[in-house]
């Protein structure tokens, strides 16, 4: 690539040497390094030309390997010529000798239990063979991936301007143009970079380890849909009409469509006693790999439909006369209600409105598998936006997302929350990220009557798109079927966990989420800064990146929403939830700069309308 660089030759070789073994065997080594038990130290061997995407490719497997608890390591080309091999230039001589130090260190991250990835142009195919030698004589697997892109397409990205020098004469023995590069005969895989997406590429290779028993096959969050297939429709809708039924409210309904749209993946239904009880005292489903399910997903049944279905293998789950669902082996258990509210809320308080729910509802709960008709409608004139997991995944790969953020929210966006959004953005694209893609997810399951009702929060999202204080081109809305809890911690790791089966990688924490004020003596039922904090700490959830709340208040010397500088007090002034309302209320406008105009109106109609209804 660059001027010859004599590697000096004349250095003594060590003699008198004898190799020792560890005391440690990789087995034991693999029951301690990482989250997943099991040896599965391996090389990834990236190689193609210059521009072909081996770097791009290397970070972005080596973020999703370390995202799902598998350790890796991934050696890029650059990187090693500016510490271990910088004593190394481009002649024949210097290159064997960087592979050769390379195949070494890899095999050594390799023998430690971490997968490890190396990105380097390795042109000749001696070098490469002797590398897979290296690895292959220590019982260690090697795979070859072939990256290849065309060289017209490597040309036209030139990222580092470098082919345009050894055009012009600027680099000599440059791979591609003066240099040969052997194309591999016969790589475990070819990843052609110039036809697929980074990661249809990364899905390529996952699934390869997986094939290959490095990565186990519940490492990706697979989506359990719970509808009924096409083929077994009318067998279904057949059977459903002779089965005795259990009535189910609103909030049930909406719990079904959470199930059935796999956002609680991999629940099959609603929860078992013994998921109840995995959920309820360790915020995870223990059968199999740990996963993150921190509320109980169930359905409340009285004692005489307990008894009244004693002894039924099926029943139908009917809401307003119409069946939608079959709850097929099911099983009964007790709904210990103030146990379950201390668990989950911290506090049994029947003033705290869903708690009040709970403690209203039946004294058993029942649990099966769930077989659902078709997709839960609620004919509002938002049906469009209640995108299923496998729909945004769909989305996503459609916009061509490399980073996929998520913005949860229950009340109407200020710029406070735009600001903390778009500088989200600004953050990933100075990491690398070409498309990262917002999701706006605002929650549409039952709410509080205090809380602005989700339609009219959907005109207000909608109006703040429209005057383009978020970028409508890259931006997914989309409505969250879940019902809101007020639980504090324990509800944000759901509502993460959930985003996360729909292929967010970055989750945006507000400050409070989730939370309440106590029904009682009106402070915070919740500490503002644990959600976040829980968040950081949470098994199960390290698939997504969390991105923390920063506290964005008025600056009334920019008239603008900015980010609040406790040595710059006086410049700023908090608008709180409560003296918003107050103006709302009263047909006022806030100051300049702090929300949408559009969007403020669509606000001060809404409340208009209650003092109307009143």
């Amino acid at each position: 690539m660059f001027a010859n660089k004599k590697l000096r030759t004349d250095v003594q070789r060590s003699t008198n040497v004898v190799y020792q073994d560890h005391h440690v065997s990789r087995s034991k080594r693999g029951q301690v390094v990482g989250t997943r038990d099991g040896f599965r130290g391996c090389t990834v061997w990236l190689t193609g030309l210059s521009g072909a995407g081996k770097t791009t490719l290397g970070f972005a497997l080596e973020e999703h390997l370390v995202s799902h608890g598998i350790p890796c390591y991934s050696l890029d080309g650059d990187n090693i010529r500016h510490g271990l091999n910088k004593n190394l230039g481009f002649s024949s001589t210097d290159r064997e000798e960087n592979i050769r130090r390379i195949a070494e260190v890899a095999k050594l991250f390799a023998d430690a239990g971490l997968v490890c990835i190396t990105s380097f142009i390795s042109p000749f195919t001696k070098d490469r063979n002797e590398a897979r030698v290296v690895h292959e004589s220590s019982g260690l697997p090697f795979f070859e991936v072939f990256v290849n892109a065309p060289l017209e397409v490597c040309e036209q990205r030139d990222v580092k301007g470098l082919y345009k020098k050894a055009r012009a004469g600027e680099i000599k023995g440059f791979t591609g143009i003066d240099s040969t590069y052997e194309s591999p005969p016969s790589p475990e895989l070819e990843l052609r970079t110039g036809e697929l997406s980074v990661n249809e590429c990364i899905l390529k290779v996952v699934n390869f380890l997986k094939e290959q028993g490095i990565i186990p096959n519940g490492v990706s969050e697979k989506i359990t849909e719970l509808f009924v297939p096409m083929n077994k429709l009318k067998l279904v809708e057949s059977d459903i009409k002779t089965l005795p039924t259990i009535t189910i409210t609103t909030l049930d309904l909406q719990w079904v469509q959470v199930l059935a749209e796999g956002w609680a993946s991999p629940l099959t239904g609603f929860m078992r006693e013994r998921e109840y009880l995995q959920v309820l005292h360790f915020n995870n489903l223990l059968d199999g790999p740990a996963i993150n399910l921190s509320v109980p997903i169930v359905l409340p049944v009285t004692t005489e439909t307990k008894e009244r279905l004693a002894g039924s293998v099926a029943v139908a789950l009917e809401y307003q006369g119409r069946r939608v669902a079959v709850l097929r082996n099911p099983e009964f258990y007790q709904h210990c209600k103030e146990e379950r509210c201390a668990r989950q809320w911290g506090t049994s308080c029947t003033k705290h409105p869903y708690i009040k729910m709970v403690m209203e509802s039946g004294d058993w709960l029942v649990g099966g598998d769930l077989e659902v008709l078709e997709r839960i409608k609620w004919n509002d004139g938002l049906d469009q936006y209640r995108l299923t997991p496998s729909e945004l995944k769909q989305k996503f790969k459609e916009m061509k997302a490399d980073a996929v953020f998520a913005f949860q929210l229950r009340n109407p966006v200020h710029n406070g929350h735009a600001l903390l959004m778009t500088d989200t953005r600004r953050k990933l694209e100075e990491r690398g990220y070409r498309r990262p893609v917002l999701l706006l997810h605002p929650l549409g399951g039952w709410t509080k009557d205090d809380d602005v009702p989700l339609d009219w929060r959907m005109k207000q999202h909608a109006a703040v798109l429209e005057e383009g204080v978020l970028d409508p081109s890259s931006t997914i809305i989309a409505i969250f079927p879940s019902p809101m809890m007020y639980a504090g911690p324990t509800e944000v790791q759901w509502h993460c966990r959930a985003r996360m089966m729909a292929g967010v990688n970055f989750y945006i924490v507000g400050r409070d989420p989730a939370g309440m004020p106590h029904p009682e003596s009106g402070k915070d039922l919740y500490d503002p800064s644990h959600g976040a904090k829980v968040l950081s700490m949470a098994p199960g959830l390290s698939s997504v990146e969390i991105i923390p709340f920063r506290v964005a208040a008025y600056n009334k010397s920019k008239r603008a929403m900015d980010f609040y500088d406790k040595e710059r007090h006086a410049e700023f002034e908090f608008i709180s939830g409560t003296k918003m309302r107050s103006l709302a209320r009263s047909g006022q406008n806030p100051p300049d700069g702090f929300m949408a105009p559009k969007a403020w109106k669509i606000l001060t109609e809404y409340y208009k309308s209650i003092q109307k209804e009143q």
